[in-house]
């Protein structure tokens, strides 16, 4: 049997919660006609906002849908104010409880983790299994096909029902859940709620225990729906295919992506979170790089320039940092 999160419908739904979590929503988001709009008359909204979840009158409205480039094209769904600021009232409170669940190498949206920790960890594991670069260390790479867009309704609440015995919080996220779908009806979750970063790892987090229950595997990342094992045994990695496979499509009915299974050498480089990770070095992704250069050529402000070279500080990127730096200075001039 599971363990079961202690907390309550009520702490949840507490105006004391509400407010907290409408000050962490607010942050950044002033300028916002929605938001000056619901700041108006925040006391009553959010005291409104109260009363229909005690209720149990409260339905979630709808979205409204923009693309961007991240870097592939994707619809952002964004809900309304009221609805933005449940979900971080409800992610204020089941976040840390679910947190303490999670296995310790799933970095996705979680507090002290991110994406550079996971590519620091992956090359740790990846120092460990080839003991010191001595050994080759064989690297299964996989992601799983339109992940958001997959994820069933009904499995998400039958994996929340498990561990949340308040069946005020399941009405609750039934709302949430049941708000949005892509495709077919049922499926799906939008990119836009912060919620959708929680349910995510809550529906994956059944996928890490079992790689680590029933495969056994030692080593294994896993950053949102990209995750890799690494082994000093080629056959045994090239065995876990079937088994992966069956699992996310019998429990949590996903598919891998047939185009982004492979098993590598990690000397051969490792295609991870943007970067090809070596042995004793790292590089970014072509792919990535041609991105960056035509965002600065687009946009050669300053905080564009400081945000590349952050990212360019976490790898072996030095010569590259100096020609975003000279385009950033050429672009710059020609938009005066």
């Amino acid at each position: 049997m599971k363990r079961q999160l202690i907390h309550s419908f009520e702490e949840i739904i507490s105006l004391e919660n509400l407010f907290s979590a409408w000050q962490e929503f607010y942050r950044g988001k002033s300028s916002k006609k929605d938001v000056q709009l619901f700041v108006a008359n925040l006391i009553d909204n959010i005291v409104a906002l109260h009363e229909d979840l005690a209720n149990k009158t409260y339905r979630h409205g709808g979205y409204e849908q923009f693309g961007i480039s991240d870097p592939k094209p994707r619809q952002i769904h964004k809900a309304q104010v009221r609805d933005r600021v449940l979900h971080h009232a409800i992610y204020r409170i089941l976040y840390p409880a679910f947190d303490t669940v999670f296995i310790a190498d799933s970095f996705s949206c979680r507090t002290n983790k991110g994406t550079h920790k996971a590519m620091d960890r992956f090359q740790a594991l990846a120092y460990k299994v080839s003991k010191n670069h001595t050994r080759t260390c064989w690297v299964l790479k996989c992601d799983i096909k339109k992940f958001f867009a997959s994820i069933d309704h009904e499995v998400l609440i039958g994996i929340l029902k498990e561990r949340i015995a308040d069946k005020n919080i399941i009405w609750l996220l039934q709302n949430v859940v049941g708000s949005f779908s892509i495709g077919k009806p049922g499926t799906g979750l939008p990119l836009g709620n912060l919620t959708s970063q929680l349910f995510c790892n809550v529906y994956m987090n059944e996928f890490d225990q079992f790689v680590k229950q029933k495969l056994k595997a030692k080593h294994y990342v896993r950053y949102a729906d990209d995750f890799v094992f690494l082994s000093e045994n080629q056959e045994w990695l090239n065995g876990q295919i079937p088994r992966i496979q069956e699992f996310l499509e019998r429990k949590l009915k996903l598919r891998l992506h047939p185009d982004k299974i492979y098993i590598k050498s990690f000397a051969a480089g490792v295609d991870f979170l943007g970067w090809i990770h070596f042995p004793k070095y790292r590089r970014l992704r072509t792919v990535t790089k041609k991105r960056m250069f035509k965002r600065i050529k687009e946009s050669p402000k300053p905080e564009t320039l400081q945000s590349y070279l952050g990212v360019l500080s976490h790898g072996d990127s030095y010569g590259l940092a100096e020609e975003v730096i000279s385009d950033y200075w050429l672009f710059s001039k020609k938009s005066f």
